[in-house]
């Protein structure tokens, strides 16, 4: 079994930082993208950001590039959010994400943990 940890969030005034982390752990074999989601009240989950493995290039959602920074730990299969300048529309429930295999076969299933509330204050 996989299971996603995630840790941090909670609130912050508008301008503010947080920070999230998430660690995977189980019986894990690889680990391809790690990254994280949100989703607001009423909208859908959008992507925030994601690193692939093997890959130095994050790919960031518009609206936190130049704000957020992803990181990761390929060694503690653990994943980081940093969170600047932060803004009211940041409020929501933030989800890690993992594609991992568990077997030497590489059959990478995406896995997610149960969510950390962020919310930004005006």
């Amino acid at each position: 079994q996989v299971q996603l940890a995630e840790s941090g969030g909670g609130l912050a005034q508008a301008g503010g930082s947080l920070g999230l982390s998430c660690a995977a752990t189980g019986t894990i074999y690889g680990v391809n993208a790690m990254g994280w989601y949100r989703q607001a009240p009423g909208k859908q989950r959008e992507l925030v950001a994601i690193v692939y493995s093997g890959s130095s290039i994050p790919t960031y959602a518009d609206s936190v590039k130049g704000r957020f920074t992803i990181a990761r730990d390929n060694a503690q299969n653990t994943v980081y959010l940093n969170m600047n300048s932060l803004k009211p529309e940041d409020t929501a429930t933030y989800y890690c994400n993992a594609q991992i295999a568990m077997t030497s076969d590489f059959q990478y299933r995406n896995y997610w943990g149960p969510g950390t509330q962020v919310t930004v204050s005006s």
